[in-house]
């Protein structure tokens, strides 16, 4: 459902970044933790990119899917949109969401490209009128114009389900707040070569760094061995140490389990 790219090498480059949107990837195996929107690093330049959307409290680091770059937005206050809606269901059922859940297709869920995890919207059917309330926890669609991918009970209360698609409006509640929950670590870097991240927590742990970490992920059959300094209780104590550690790692980024 999420085929989000990264890239990069160790030392938090370009496979740092890789690995950052890889904790996003539905039914990659290995990949146990959430991504923390805004506190990340961009993958390869794209030649197709998308304008960043402007008036919507700021912007996390883009993502690039199928040649085509996205920026998630700082805040979801006052987001409105018309466009058309689709929804998934049983293929994508059980496999991992954007943001570390598994899809229950029978949840009020959906994918949204730009919005914060956990956004709650109001989703109103504008050819027969339904309205009701979803949790944003994926991204997508990436088919189309479509704005949003409606999870099977979403779109079986919006009447969605038979015809397969539908224009909508969405709208977010007013006043929500975004929590994110911890364990935090920060990701340092990431190595196709076991022994290599090995050697970084090393020097990580003899300077100090007592709960630094390897997280091994998967991406299209190939391996990569991620190293995390943590945890951290608070979002805050880990975008400390996420500013210390930028000095000589400048790509590195916060996660989530």
């Amino acid at each position: 459902m999420i085929p989000d790219m990264f890239r990069g090498r160790g030392g938090c480059g370009w496979l740092a970044a890789l690995l950052a949107i890889a904790l996003l990837c539905a039914g990659l195996s290995g990949c146990g933790s959430k991504y923390v929107p805004g506190i990340s690093i961009p993958p390869a330049p794209s030649k197709k990119t998308a304008p960043a959307p402007a008036g919507k409290g700021g912007t996390y680091k883009p993502y690039t899917v199928l040649g085509q770059t996205y920026y998630p937005l700082g805040s979801a206050e006052g987001y409105s949109e018309t466009g058309v809606a689709s929804w998934y269901g049983s293929d994508f059922h059980g496999k991992k969401t954007a943001n570390g859940e598994r899809y229950d297709m029978y949840q009020m869920t959906a994918a949204h490209r730009i919005l914060p995890m956990h956004t709650r919207l109001v989703v109103r059917n504008l050819d027969n009128g339904r309205t009701t309330e979803v949790r944003v926890n994926d991204r997508g669609p990436f088919v189309g114009n479509r704005i949003i991918d409606l999870s099977y009970a979403a779109a079986s209360v919006l009447g969605v389900v038979g015809p397969g698609t539908a224009r909508v409006s969405l709208q977010t509640i007013a006043g929500q707040r975004i929590q994110y929950v911890g364990p935090f670590y920060v990701q340092y870097g990431a190595f196709v070569v076991e022994e290599n991240a090995r050697r970084l927590r090393s020097r990580l742990v003899s300077r100090g760094f007592a709960g630094t970490r390897i997280a091994k992920g998967e991406l299209h059959g190939t391996t990569f061995w991620r190293v995390q300094v943590g945890a951290f209780s608070s979002l805050g104590e880990a975008e400390s140490m996420r500013l210390r550690l930028t000095k000589e790692s400048p790509g590195c980024f916060i996660i989530a389990d």
